[in-house]
């Protein structure tokens, strides 16, 4: 465990300013000597400086699956190797080769042969099952350039949406989505989004509940978890899947955090209808509720805490506003019904015995509840985060060491001990004009593109829709991540263009009036942190190999775009790729000296091969999440109205809205094992991440030997499941309902509770028949399966992870495969 032995490095002034005298040598040392000679003297400078870490023998780069180093020959990426500080290799790096040399890789500038005949607009409807026209660059430059001028000019700024959602690739500069908003800021504005897939209802009701997003703040550091959680309850978390991959490069120190867990014997609770990789790592007891009644069971275990007098009432009173309220809902008070654990059961499917024991477990012991975001990735999705921190408060254990609540133990280490150094800021997306037209929910984008004009609540506002003619995606694949893909189809067709940016021919480059080809990260030069809340490394990222085919890195498309528009000196402030890049390193590097941490000069770093470790504070390694706030509320309080934890808040009270009530409620689901659609659609469906992936990103790699199943994304069922409807492991299955039908391989198992189905999201879109609305997904696209609607009216958060289906053994005739294949004529 990494964490645990880290020593922080000091240096003398005197060894300071000799390593600074070498640095500044170096551009004259460049002219003077040969090469080894001048590698040596680097060499000898770079001593002076301990954060510095050398590469092996590859060349530096990375991915959202770590940081590695490139074995380059001839020309091509061959193999890779981890670097030498990451505690947890993840075995997806191994797939950076493939990701370059794909198959599918978009080679030239295309454009739909429909519109480029018919001009923007033309046969919608074809979008997928169209004929392809290569273009030159310099045309493609122009189409591109004349849509935003001509859209800008006849409809203006709200009819562009440039939301470009999506996980991108790694890069502080060549981050796709802020390069194509700061083409639109300067071109006149967009339609933008607020919120994101990931934490819809969660970052909106936490701002509430708590007055901060919470999803993605730090935790209580991991090395305190360790020695003081008595108790960790792990609340709808697979950790071991989800920690393979950050935002920035991941650190992976959180698998090193559960590892001690385990190894200290630490008792751990898993609550999920799926007995996953982290309950099995870990050894966790296993509580399979039904799904999407987490609410509910909540409520069971604090009733039970209320009326076992085991609560923290002196906490209450004092940390929190609202709970009489609450309580009289939870004590039935309002609507006659007691939330008691034998209530709780009915709905949740746990015996009251079992959740009277988790309650009165949890009070006994300094508990840590490690909550993941699938829950309230589902309709109500505010409701199990809010009911989760209400549940925290009643233990009362909120800032103490090693208890309380945490909502990114699962996501990019959260925990991971914060570190002393700089920060890289990456390239900015400009001021937004004026009249830039406000946001739309991310996840409403479907809605929006099909109802111009509608209007729709969202966190006590009303937002009306506009009628958008331009999509433009760069970094984006919403024909993997949005739910209800037919739905999305048939919005997709309303816009007059769409242009995308991408490597590869995904179903959202298929979708497309005009794609450019652009470059992976390995095919350009970048800089990027390790560590998203330890923010402990920067890693350079050396170009590996040359753009390939006719792709270019998407700085130069939008600048050139920019010419065109008569704003290239205002896009590019006159600075190329490498002075961008010095820019940011001198930017971090000069908030590191004020923390004491001395760096060399850009040049120097660059140059050298590798990459920065800032030392890590040994308070850090003890610090508490809202250990100031329990300590001193008034003068450290929340950003809340009240300053405190708002059990009830008064300002959801006053939106009115009759599915978001100003206290934690439980909501019947619009789908659930109980509900109206059971009777045609038994099962219930999780929509994990993926093992082998990030979302969609990876699935075009021989990473899917290790998981796909029948050569389709596997599902996950229950033997008895299986059994009644005559299904055998490695079977093909028709998973289907009202809005799509999907073809999976069975993966029979008793690691999932009978009555739910277990599909990962991020297999690549498949119609038998492309463009046609319903058509089976032939590679198992589980958004073909889920609804797009809003989780509330207050967060308008997506529920993605929640469905009725049936499934089938298929008995239809032979699809093969195509999600991977490259259109026809392309």
């Amino acid at each position: 465990m990494t964490f645990f032995n880290d020593q922080q490095t000091n240096l003398s002034r005197r060894s300071l300013l000799k390593g600074l005298g070498a640095c500044a040598a170096l551009p004259l040392l460049a002219g003077l000597f040969p090469k080894h000679a001048l590698a040596q003297a680097i060499s000898t400078a770079l001593e002076q400086f301990p954060t510095l870490v050398p590469a092996q023998k590859g060349i530096l780069t990375g991915a959202h699956w770590g940081a590695f180093e490139a074995i380059v020959a001839d020309g091509r990426m061959i193999r890779v190797q981890p670097v030498a500080d990451d505690p947890a290799p993840n075995d997806l790096i191994d797939m950076a080769p493939f990701q370059v040399h794909a198959k599918n890789r978009i080679k030239y500038p295309m454009v739909r042969k429909s519109w480029l005949e018919h001009g923007p607009g033309a046969r919608p409807e074809l979008r997928g099952a169209d004929e392809w026209v290569r273009v030159s660059w310099e045309q493609a430059i122009e189409l591109v350039a004349g849509e935003i001028k001509r859209v800008q000019g006849e409809f203006g700024p709200q009819a562009i949406h440039a939301g470009s959602y999506g996980w991108k690739s790694v890069g502080m500069f060549h981050n796709s989505r802020t390069l194509l908003h700061r083409l639109m800021n300067l071109a006149g504005g967009f339609t933008g989004y607020a919120g994101d897939y990931s934490t819809g209802a969660a970052q909106v009701i936490m701002s509430h509940v708590m007055g901060s997003i919470e999803v993605y703040e730090q935790q209580t550091a991991w090395p305190n978890v360790v020695e003081h959680a008595e108790l960790v309850v792990l609340w709808g978390v697979n950790a071991q899947v989800t920690l393979k991959n950050s935002w920035n490069m991941p650190d992976h120190e959180g698998q090193a955090g559960f590892k001690a867990l385990k190894e200290k014997g630490t008792r751990i609770i898993s609550i999920d209808p799926v007995y996953n990789e982290t309950a099995k790592l870990a050894n966790a007891e296993w509580i399979a509720p039904n799904a999407y009644t987490d609410v509910a069971m909540m409520l069971g275990v604090a009733h039970t805490l209320y009326s076992e007098k085991k609560h923290d009432q002196a906490f209450l009173e004092r940390y929190t506003v609202g709970f009489d309220k609450f309580l009289d809902y939870l004590l039935g008070k309002d609507d006659g019904q007691p939330k008691s654990a034998e209530w709780a059961a009915t709905v949740c499917g746990v015996e009251a015995k079992v959740i009277r024991q988790l309650a009165l477990d949890m009070a006994s012991k300094r508990t840590m509840i490690m909550a993941g975001w699938g829950m309230q990735r589902q309709h109500h999705g505010e409701q199990p985060n809010w009911m989760l921190v209400t549940l925290a408060a009643m233990l009362g254990q909120i800032g103490l060491p090693g208890g309380g609540y945490g909502f990114s133990y699962h996501y990019s280490s959260g925990g991971s001990p914060t570190a002393k150094g700089g920060i890289l800021a990456g390239i900015s997306a400009g001021t937004a004009p004026q009249n830039s037209p406000a946001p739309i929910p991310v996840a409403r984008i479907a809605d929006c593109l099909a109802n111009p004009g509608k209007t729709i609540d969202f966190n006590g506002r009303k937002l009306t829709y506009p009628d958008v003619k331009l999509v433009y995606v760069a970094g984006g694949n919403p024909f993997h991540h949005h739910q209800d893909t037919n739905n999305l189809l048939q919005a997709w067709r309303k816009p007059q263009t769409v242009i995308v940016h991408e490597p590869y021919w995904t179903a959202t480059a298929k979708h497309a009036d005009i794609v450019l080809p652009v470059t992976t990260s390995y095919e350009r030069n970048d800089l990027e942190m390790g560590g998203d809340y330890s923010q402990r490394y920067v890693f350079p990222m050396h170009q590996c190999v040359p753009p390939q085919h006719e792709s270019r890195n998407d700085f130069d498309i939008f600048s050139a775009v920019a010419a065109k528009l008569g704003l290239q000196e205002a896009y590019t402030e006159g600075k190329d790729e490498t002075l961008w890049l010095k820019q940011m390193y001198d930017g971090m590097a000069a908030q590191a000296r004020g923390a004491k941490v001395a760096l060399p000069p850009f040049n120097m770093f660059w140059e050298s091969n590798n990459y920065i470790r800032f030392p890590i504070p040994e308070a850090n390694r003890q610090w508490i999440r809202h250990a100031d706030f329990r300590d001193n509320p008034l003068l450290n309080p929340l950003g809340t109205p009240s300053g405190k934890i708002e059990i009830f808040s008064n300002a959801i009270a006053g939106m009115s809205y009759a599915d978001c009530v100003g206290h934690p409620k439980w909501y019947e689901p619009k789908e659930w094992a109980q509900g109206e659609q059971a009777s045609r659609y038994p099962l219930s469906l999780n929509t994990s991440h993926p093992t082998q992936r990030l979302h969609s990103q990876l699935d075009n790699t021989p990473l899917r030997d290790k998981f796909a199943i029948a050569d389709r994304e596997a599902i996950l069922i229950h033997p008895d499941d299986a059994k009644t409807r005559g299904i055998q492991d490695g079977d093909l299955v028709r998973a289907f309902n009202e809005r799509g039908q999907i073809l999976v391989g069975a993966l029979v198992s008793k690691d999932i509770r009978q009555g739910v189905v277990r599909i990962c999201e991020g297999a690549w879109f498949d119609p038998a028949k492309p463009g046609e609305v319903g058509a089976i997904c032939k590679n198992g696209n589980v958004n073909c399966l889920t609804f797009d609607e809003g989780s509330s009216s207050l967060a308008q958060g997506n529920c993605g992870h929640m469905a009725q289906l049936q499934i089938e053994k298929y008995s239809g005739p032979e699809l093969p495969n195509t999600a991977h294949e490259v259109p026809a004529n392309a």
